[in-house]
């Protein structure tokens, strides 16, 4: 994390203070853009499938791709055909869109989209532009719905339903919008999506995050070792509440090291642990899987939403008309 970063979660110091003009300047381009939506002086482009948007008013790690796993996995059990859309940070393909395929990896699509594709096998369309990934998913498969990972901003694309993703602990750090704080947009903006879902905390709308048994970065399956002691690394949001789990877990954790989120690992990022135990989150462990050692485990975890986010959430798919459609 750098240091304009870890000024969005303390008080108001020097670095906030000389960023506050450029914040509102964002403010300014944003409003402006989000008024040329509403007037429709801009207007969105057109799809045939409703879009489920989860995202988040701020950046960083908000806990969007437990959710987004938890709700296809929701949305197949309900008999609909579901796809997923994502940005795919941190790829780089030849080519957009970009189906996300056993052959695809993290360097051509983001460790996001290859952690969903190789937990639901799923139809994937990966790509800067998300009317493209819309229309490839359309083009190749007969969907009911589509969710898209993050896209709560991007005012272009049509959504039936949004889920707006916060932070129990971090929530909105020092409040303001990017760079002097972490903020795409302020917090009245809640007053507009469909819900808000916690993850963690007691609120009503809520889910919390259900750790399974350590997993082998080198092959992904279940791992028979005990680990008593080793080696948190991570590149998330929010490193301390993986590295917490692991402690209540009864780990004793040797050193934590925490990298840039979505960092794109090589085998010598590794080299000062030699052969020591090492534990990573899931995300971590896709990018790792080429050079992983025998000894190194990621730790997945799942999303269990409250009955409030579950009852909200089908009254929505009742509302939108989202149904199977045979």
């Amino acid at each position: 994390m750098s240091r304009i970063e870890r000024s969005w979660f303390k008080p108001f110091g020097l670095i906030t203070l000389l960023l506050l003009p450029l914040s509102a300047l964002f403010w300014l381009i944003s409003s402006f853009r989000k008024l040329l939506y509403r007037c429709k002086f801009l207007d969105s482009f057109e799809c045939k499938t409703p879009i489920i948007v989860v995202g988040n008013i701020s950046v960083g790690g908000n806990g969007k791709t437990p959710f987004v796993l938890w709700l296809y996995e929701y949305l197949t059990k309900q008999g609909l055909s579901v796809g997923i859309i994502s940005r795919g940070y941190g790829g780089q393909s030849n080519s957009y869109p970009l189906l996300v395929t056993d052959d695809i990896t993290t360097l051509q699509a983001g460790d996001e989209p290859i952690l969903l594709y190789h937990r639901l096998k799923c139809p994937i369309s990966v790509g800067p532009s998300r009317e493209q990934n819309i229309a490839l998913l359309e083009e190749r498969f007969k969907l009911d719905v589509i969710i898209s990972d993050d896209g709560m901003q991007h005012y272009k694309m049509p959504r039936a339903i949004e889920c707006c993703i916060v932070d129990s602990q971090r929530r909105f750090g020092n409040g303001l919008l990017m760079p002097a704080g972490p903020l795409r947009e302020t917090t009245k903006r809640l007053n507009s999506v469909d819900i808000v879902i916690e993850n963690g905390g007691s609120a009503n709308n809520s889910y919390l995050l259900e750790t399974n048994t350590l997993r082998l970065v080198n092959s992904g399956d279940e791992t028979k070792d005990k680990v008593n002691q080793t080696h948190a690394v991570s590149a998330i949001g929010n490193p301390q509440r993986f590295e917490k789990s692991l402690e209540t877990q009864g780990i004793q954790l040797l050193s934590t090291h925490h990298f840039r989120d979505h960092y794109a690992y090589s085998a010598e990022d590794f080299e000062q642990f030699g052969d020591q135990s090492i534990v990573m989150t899931e995300k971590d462990a896709v990018k790792c899987r080429s050079f992983a050692k025998a000894n190194w485990y990621y730790l997945p975890v799942d999303a269990k939403p409250t009955d409030a986010v579950i009852d909200k959430l089908n009254l929505l798919l009742k509302e939108k008309g989202i149904h199977n459609g045979l």
